[in-house]
């Protein structure tokens, strides 16, 4: 490894010992750059990695909010501004029980990489909210995301930075803070935010872009090894929206995924998620929540494994982990090695520990692909709508499919493209990797030292 990357990462770790998901992510991606920081020593002579580890902005506030029963909780924001070197930061809001600094800094330095993967002009940020919504009413969400937009509201705006929703953050919390940044500015910038409903603004087609776009670059993986989707067999961890959509799409292409997970466990449907009852259930699910997969499992009479992930399948042809970070360790990877998967194919942020991604790379046989590119679709297609809200148009969900059809596999091809000039064969991670990090660094170093 170069020894200017070996310093910053050690330096990074003795800084932030007390963030082991933020660690985690800056090891991974800049153990990855070694070419590329070895043929541009103008990199090092501007401290790039020095800078890029460092977020422009750390917001951290309280967000206060009454039940329905008149208790008083208080809740703990944050939003992580991380580079606007090529434009306005772009990163989703997360409401989750484990969301903290270090988990917010590590997809706020992760999402740096992916939006520069896209192709369009946004920064890397992300943000949220150590708030679980599972089994709280609608009321009590509403009056959540207004107080947390009261907290935000001073520091987003269409040419500042767009959040979006992520785990946890939907079309129903988008719109309730949506609502309150509108009442709280006094204006109508609907680019302030992206992930609203179409009525007011958003996009046609962003429930089904994440899903949609992994599978889109699942197809020119598969274009890549001269195979083929229809047919194969896919084990799915999760069942939200992104997994969603996955499933969604798979069927439509003429391949099927037969698991499905929570925190409960996973079931097993061999005859494939494939039908429209089936991926409708999925939303029902979600929108129940209970948080529970084995709701699916008592509805269409197939197996159920409580506490279990879905990895030890034999009869798959491909792994899709969609669910959260770190969901597959170095035990679970041997799992899917010794079972012959030949494509692991990343979809959730940073699902696989360092661990055991470095473990599945090590694999002659095995094909794996980074989630900052696979899981591009999401954040694509919210950048397409922040173009249509400047624009003051609606554009169809077949015209946004195409473009991000379009993106996706320029993302694939890019980064197979900056793996093979750098000597490193078809390594898509640290392809990725080289794509987004020499876009923004080339930017950092254009606008001065200054910045």
């Amino acid at each position: 490894m170069n020894a200017y990357i070996e310093r910053v990462i050690e330096d990074v770790k003795k800084k932030y010992a007390d963030q082991p998901e933020f660690c985690q992510t800056v090891e991974e991606v800049l153990s990855s750059l070694s070419p590329l920081i070895d043929a541009h020593p103008e990199y090092e002579e501007n401290a790039i990695l020095e800078r890029m580890v460092v977020p422009e902005r750390t917001i951290m506030f309280r967000v206060p909010w009454e039940d329905d029963n008149g208790k008083l909780h208080v809740n703990t924001g944050y939003r992580v501004q991380f580079n606007s070197a090529i434009g306005p930061y772009k990163g989703g809001l997360r409401f989750a029980p484990n969301v903290n600094m270090s988990v917010v800094k590590f997809l706020g330095f992760e999402q740096v990489y992916k939006d520069a993967l896209s192709t369009l002009p946004i920064g890397g940020a992300k943000g949220g909210a150590d708030f679980d919504p599972n089994g709280k009413s609608d009321k009590e969400i509403q009056r959540f995301c207004q107080s947390f937009m009261q907290g935000l509201y001073k520091f987003i705006g269409p040419d500042v930075d767009c959040p979006a929703g992520d785990l946890g953050v939907g079309g129903r919390e988008i719109g309730y803070m949506f609502g309150a940044w509108r009442r709280l500015t006094g204006s109508y910038a609907n680019g302030a935010l992206s992930g609203k409903d179409p009525l007011f603004g958003g996009s046609a087609f962003r429930p089904e872009a994440t899903g949609y776009g992994a599978v889109y670059y699942l197809q020119s993986v598969l274009e890549h090894e001269k195979d083929e989707m229809k047919g194969k067999r896919v084990a799915v961890a999760g069942f939200g929206n992104v997994a969603w959509g996955v499933c969604k799409k798979l069927a439509a292409l003429g391949a099927k995924a037969v698991t499905l997970s929570g925190p409960d466990g996973y079931v097993y449907d061999p005859e494939g998620v494939v039908t429209e009852e089936k991926i409708n259930f999925m939303l029902e699910m979600r929108a129940s929540g209970r948080n529970k997969v084995q709701d699916y499992a008592d509805k269409f009479g197939v197996e159920f494994f409580a506490g279990q992930k879905p990895w030890g399948l034999k009869d798959v042809d491909i792994v899709m982990p969609c669910a959260t970070q770190n969901d597959v360790d170095l035990e679970q990877a041997k799992k899917i090695v010794a079972n012959g998967i030949k494509y692991y194919i990343e979809v959730a942020n940073m699902p696989t520990t360092n661990e055991a991604l470095k473990f599945l790379m090590e694999q002659k046989n095995m094909i794996v692909a980074p989630s900052k590119a696979v899981n591009c679709g999401g954040v694509s297609v919210s950048a397409l709508e922040m173009s249509q809200n400047s624009e003051r148009l609606f554009w169809e969900g077949e015209e946004v499919d195409k473009w991000l059809h379009r993106i996706m596999k320029g993302i694939h091809d890019n980064s197979a493209e900056a793996a093979k000039k750098y000597g490193l064969g078809y390594n898509l991670v640290a392809g990725a990797n080289i794509v987004g990090f020499e876009k923004v660094a080339n930017a950092m170093v254009k606008q001065g030292r200054a910045y």
